[in-house]
């Protein structure tokens, strides 16, 4: 699949592209980190200590560890451009909405990946466009992170009305056990728990709809020059220069490539001038890429070809209306990009 910038260069400011990704496990670090992760530990009240050490909060004024004693607590690791996050994301809400009344407090801390992460205002905003009302701490310096000795995300933690942290969940899934979890923690608290209740339910839409794990053999990579894998344009990648790149005659699997005069920068790749393309093959139900105006102005159109068709299974996390990109992060999901054969197909994301 090819994707081209429409020719309207009096709308042209630049692209930035920051992960293609398929998002095939629950994590944004490595596996390894997955695999040789310390095992879980009952810890004392020092974890929600470093609430403290939040550099700004939204939705609320600052919590500390003395606000919170009595309270049932479920901390939600996250960035907002993380795509296993948007999947975990109404299951969150959702109990937050439920046992609020029960004495569930939920806190999300959002620790960047990405620098333009660390701007509030984005923060701010793709908060409001996710439904997100509960409290947000800012942990740009990661010390709230350090202080769980977090290594994911997304991740949960479950902590009691004493302020220990009594159970974690990493990545995807498992939300049935997570939501008796908290039941457990409020029952013990003396608030309920409604045990016997059905577990929340909701139509989730966008970034937001589980994965298809039958399909999704394609792993995340970047598209900046520091953590990019599976570059296929011939020469490789020209770090921090404007230069012309080419897609091959093929892409194997997982490979992606650059048409165009482009920038790869350590965290994106940004290009220069109209008519780029990028090609990805790939082999799952969604793709999924960050992308944005390098500009905080205009728009950004562009399209989606699959196979040299172009797609009209494309939508955009941004807008409610499947417009052109126009903030400063737009995300392109639930490009359908395999046959039915389950066949990988050559794919692309601009």
């Amino acid at each position: 699949m090819f994707a081209q910038q429409q020719h309207d260069r009096r709308r042209f400011f630049g692209m930035a592209a920051l992960s293609l990704a398929a998002a095939w496990i629950g994590t944004r670090d490595s596996v390894m980190h997955m695999i040789t992760a310390k095992p879980f530990r009952i810890s004392s009240a020092s974890d929600l200590a470093s609430l403290g050490r939040a550099t700004a909060w939204l939705n609320s004024a600052p919590l500390t560890a003395a606000d919170l004693q009595g309270k049932v607590v479920l901390v939600n690791f996250w960035t907002y451009t993380c795509i296993n996050w948007l999947r975990t994301l109404p299951y969150v809400r959702a109990w937050a909405a439920r046992y609020k009344e029960q004495g569930l407090v939920v806190i999300g801390v959002h620790t960047p990946e990405f620098t333009f992460e660390e701007d509030v205002d984005n923060v701010r905003r793709a908060a409001k466009e996710r439904g997100v009302t509960y409290p947000i701490a800012i942990d740009n310096d990661r010390a709230i992170w350090g202080g769980f000795g977090n290594h994911y995300w997304p991740a949960v933690y479950f902590i009691d009305a004493a302020g220990k942290v009594r159970d974690h969940h990493f990545g995807e899934g498992n939300y049935e056990e997570s939501e008796m979890r908290i039941r457990q923690l409020l029952a013990a608290a003396g608030g309920g728990g409604g045990m016997d209740r059905e577990f929340v339910s909701f139509e989730a839409h966008g970034p937001e709809v589980g994965a298809d794990w039958g399909s999704l053999k394609s792993p995340e990579t970047y598209v900046g020059q520091h953590k990019a894998e599976n570059f296929a344009s011939p020469g490789g990648a020209v770090v921090n220069t404007r230069h012309l790149y080419a897609v091959p005659p093929r892409l194997r699997l997982h490979q992606w490539a650059l048409s165009g005069e482009w920038t790869m920068r350590p965290e994106a790749a940004v290009l220069n001038a109209a008519s780029g393309r990028m090609a990805f093959r790939f082999h799952a139900r969604d793709l999924h890429l960050i992308m944005g105006p390098a500009a905080r102005r205009g728009a950004i159109p562009f399209r989606v070809f699959i196979d040299g068709a172009r797609s009209r299974l494309v939508r955009y996390s941004s807008r409610r209306d499947n417009g052109p990109c126009r903030s400063s992060l737009c995300r392109m999901v639930r490009s359908r990009c395999y046959d039915h054969q389950g066949e990988p197909k050559r794919c692309s994301s601009l």
